[in-house]
């Protein structure tokens, strides 16, 4: 479903990928490790429209490079920022449905979306009259996901969502993970919690200074001596 070869980025005279390869398979969850500064947030940016890239990007086989962002959310590919990005003064209802803005013309599409949210994150539903701000930081990771998904995505990019989240906390964003790509969306998951993203992924790439530098099925990755003293510390 997606197919990026040989990907690189550049700011000014800095480069933050170099020739990157990558696929996502129809019904996957695939992460993306490496610590800050690998480029995972760019690689994001570019599948998001909102950087731009050197190389092949093809979603269903169509060529998204010169799409605009708008144009990539309504082909399916939705992005949950890392940091979530509210709006903290709206309330968590109005943050939810800008993320169905590319359907505002289905009313029925978009309130059933929003009781998917609510079913899947159930303390969303007595905060949807609160202001975004006002809720706890991992209240707010559920919010940025839930309104990524809004948009009813077939591939959803997750930019670390466990960052400065508890672990109990997590271990609740994980299952909610597992259960959107249960429901038949593919995901794609950056992280620098490697034990909590191949807990739940089927491949993993591990990204280091813009490179990809080694890729396998999840229990591979979590096997290898370099991911478990790079990422893992054992």
């Amino acid at each position: 479903m997606l197919e990026i070869r040989n990907l690189s980025v550049r700011y000014g005279n800095s480069a933050a990928l170099h020739g990157v390869d990558l696929t996502v398979g129809e019904g996957e969850l695939v992460t993306l490790l490496g610590a800050n500064g690998a480029g995972k947030t760019s690689l994001f940016g570019v599948l998001s429209g909102l950087v731009h890239g050197e190389g092949e990007i093809r979603f269903n086989g169509r060529d998204i490079r010169a799409l605009r962002g708008e144009q990539i959310v309504a082909l399916g590919i939705a992005q949950c920022p890392e940091g979530r990005k509210l709006f903290g003064a709206l309330s968590v209802e109005k943050n939810l449905r800008l993320g169905a803005y590319v359907r505002r013309r289905d009313k029925r599409g978009v309130d059933a979306s929003l009781e998917r949210v609510c079913e899947l994150f159930p303390d969303m539903r007595a905060k949807l009259r609160e202001p975004a701000r006002s809720l706890s930081g991992g209240q707010q990771q559920m919010v940025a996901i839930g309104r990524a998904l809004m948009a009813q995505p077939k591939l959803l990019l997750l930019d670390e969502p466990s960052l400065g989240l508890a672990p109990k906390v997590v271990q609740a964003m994980l299952d909610a993970v597992s259960a959107i790509h249960r429901d038949g969306t593919m995901v794609l998951l950056a992280e620098q919690n490697a034990h909590a993203a191949l807990s739940i992924a089927d491949r993993g790439y591990v990204l280091s200074d813009g490179r990809v530098v080694l890729d396998g099925s999840a229990s591979a990755l979590k096997a290898n001596e370099l991911v478990k003293k790079a990422f893992i510390g054992a």
